[in-house]
């Protein structure tokens, strides 16, 4: 099986784990699902997300049940236990080693600060640091941070069109040295959760030499990002010839719709993870045809 068809199974079992994140998640019966060995699924797991499957379910229980503290009256034993925790005093444990606060302190902390206005639960038009956002039409779109819908930590980084008249395209992007990468394969991932989009979107990097030559690119449009869709992983891999200078990387949105991004990761990879890289020259014809208008 090749890596795009472990990646494809590894998305699918994503979308089911979004969607049973109160239910029992057992090894085994994933693995099955996968159509893997319980040893094979977990290679393969931890190889295209960077995660062992328990960590990444517990990542996720711990947080919706940050949201749900935040978003709902809940009690805080039955969020617990909603999220399979066995006890309040386990969630608590856990909660406090990943946000460094009780359940109960993190509630009210930013229950206070949203109702004294001192923190906003989306932070429209504020471009994260280190991130710009343009495009063709960036007008037409607005990007920030968001607390209350997150793959991991506190914060994802949202991009979305103000309305439905939404021109053109925008990316929220960065743009780097290429020095390090030289020479290596470089795997771009990122988890991507979207809400009604209607036109597409996806994750995007291109290799620059210093002419401004494009010497490697993959914006996702073979394999787009539409419609509404829970966090599930995506990357992108070009080889990064030795003349690079510059690695520009991010997310788009063409067209109406948002799309949020959290735990992005840069790696080096080996060859046997194939490049996502479209080579437009694999549809062209070896030899002129039809010269005559006759055929």
């Amino acid at each position: 099986m090749s890596y795009q068809e472990h990646e494809k199974t590894i998305q699918q079992i994503l979308i089911f784990i979004e969607k049973h994140l109160t239910d029992k998640l057992q090894l085994h019966s994933l693995a099955e699902q996968a159509g893997y060995s319980k040893f094979h699924f977990q290679r393969i797991f931890r190889r295209i997300t960077g995660k062992s499957v328990k960590d990444y379910i517990r990542t996720r229980r711990m947080s919706q049940a940050a949201s749900d503290l935040i978003s709902t009256d809940k009690r805080i034993i039955d969020i617990a236990l909603d999220y399979r925790f066995g006890s309040q005093e386990a969630f608590t444990r856990a909660f406090k080693k990943e946000y460094d606060v009780t359940p109960g302190r993190y509630r009210k902390l930013l229950r206070k600060l949203n109702d004294k206005g001192e923190m906003n639960m989306v932070e429209a038009n504020n471009t994260p640091a280190g991130w710009i956002m343009t495009g063709d039409t960036p007008s037409d779109y607005e990007t920030g941070l968001d607390n209350r819908i997150v793959h991991s930590g506190n914060y994802s980084a949202f991009l979305r069109s103000k309305d439905e008249r939404a021109r053109g395209f925008a990316t929220l992007m960065q743009q780097i040295k290429a020095d390090r990468y030289r020479g290596e394969r470089l795997r771009f991932s990122a988890f991507v959760k979207s809400k009604e989009v209607k036109g597409s979107a996806g994750l995007w990097m291109r290799i620059d030499h210093s002419s401004g030559e494009v010497l490697a690119f993959d914006n996702m449009m073979n394999r787009p990002i539409t419609g509404t869709n829970e966090w599930n992983h995506f990357s992108i891999v070009l080889d990064v010839p030795v003349k690079s200078e510059v690695i520009s990387f991010g997310i788009l949105l063409n067209g109406q719709g948002q799309v949020w991004m959290d735990e992005l990761t840069f790696e080096i990879v080996d060859e046997s993870v194939p490049v996502t890289e479209n080579n437009s020259n694999e549809e062209l014809s070896s030899e002129p045809v039809n010269l005559n208008f006759e055929d």
